[in-house]
């Protein structure tokens, strides 16, 4: 039991580093336009991420939860992943770069699960057998769609914006939207911990599995979670969240384009509405990949040029090769806890 207490600790930590990590998706637009001070910003994102619980469900979770085959999960397996997932996070937080946690987390679940398959098939192809390839690749192509459909909801609604408020002076709608982004950036902060919190939840139900505590969720009979797990993970994102990231809140809401509160309100409405229809799907999504494509769809309106591509180039290859580097650290991690006997095969 000492075991698995650790290994929810670990869990809770990656949980907090996603907070700390995500922060400046939740925040990064609403400093950027000056409406709240940095203080104040994590503070309010950090409420809402707490109190997404009462809105949304727990089916990301659960389908994290059956994303790798049940009877290759030990303790020592995940807390690989997560070793995977916590180092990638703090390595692209001291490079300033918006990766995504959520990615990180499933390539290191994914890298652990499939070393350890492949050493008991004595076959790194077999290897891939114990993961549930449908919902990796669902992942896979939300990966894509999920900055595409922020980009495209950004682009429309800021498009949108212009057409109705164009005959307003800069001064007027600067003070109407400074108003209306408080809004976007409760609804955006609520959509980020209630699809971001849940993946750690999915985690840890892992891990009671592996633990005996609860039994193999089936198709007739899928896991419940515990609702102290489910306050535990959102207490811990929303404790990250207070830290603030400031390295890529400094990335994503200065360096990618110059937003005004018209613009930080239709990228934080754009990425809300993406984060609630992925979770209503079950879908793990990357905030970090929404909100920047709503970024963009929102610059983009101006003038293209008006979107720094440099920026956002560096930060497509950090998306890239989040999932494959995680998985690689995860990889020898549970090689090494096999080579070491913590991890019997």
């Amino acid at each position: 039991m000492l075991t698995l207490a650790l290994l929810i600790g670990l869990a809770l930590c990656f949980d907090f580093i996603n907070g700390f990590h995500d922060a400046a998706n939740s925040i990064a637009t609403v400093v950027s336009t000056r409406v709240l001070t940095p203080r104040l910003a994590v503070v309010w994102a950090a409420f809402f991420n707490f109190m997404a619980f009462l809105v949304f469900g727990t089916h990301v979770a659960g389908n994290i939860a059956k994303g790798v085959d049940a009877h290759i999960v030990t303790l020592p397996l995940v807390a690989a992943g997560l070793v995977g997932a916590v180092l990638w996070d703090l390595l692209t937080w001291w490079w300033g770069l918006p990766t995504s946690s959520s990615h990180a987390l499933l390539g290191g679940i994914a890298g652990a699960a499939v070393m350890a398959r492949g050493i008991q098939a004595d076959s790194v192809l077999a290897g891939f057998r114990a993961l549930d390839l449908p919902f990796f690749e669902r992942t896979a192509l939300f990966i894509v769609l999920s900055p595409v459909i922020g980009a495209v909801l950004g682009f429309s609604t800021m498009s949108l914006i212009m057409l109705f408020f164009g005959r307003f002076s800069q001064r007027t709608i600067d003070k109407y939207f400074r108003r209306m982004q408080l809004v976007s950036a409760s609804l955006y902060s609520l959509g980020h911990g209630g699809n971001d919190a849940q993946k750690t939840m999915g985690i840890i139900v892992m891990a009671l599995v592996s633990g005996g505590v609860l039994e193999v969720a089936t198709k007739e009979h899928p896991v419940a979670i515990p609702f102290w797990v489910v306050i535990a993970c959102h207490a811990a994102m929303g404790l990250g969240t207070l830290t603030g990231g400031w390295r890529i809140v400094r990335t994503m809401g200065m360096k990618i384009t110059k937003l005004q509160p018209v613009g930080g309100f239709c990228a934080e409405t754009s990425g809300a509405t993406t984060l609630f229809l992925a979770t209503a799907l079950g879908i793990p999504v990357s905030t970090t990949h929404t909100i920047a494509g709503a970024i963009v769809g929102v610059g983009s309106v101006r003038k293209l040029t008006a979107v720094r591509w440099g920026v956002a180039q560096r930060i497509v290859w950090a998306w890239v090769l989040t999932g494959p580097c995680a998985a690689a650290i995860s990889a020898l991690t549970e090689l090494v806890l096999i080579g070491v006997g913590a991890d019997p095969r």
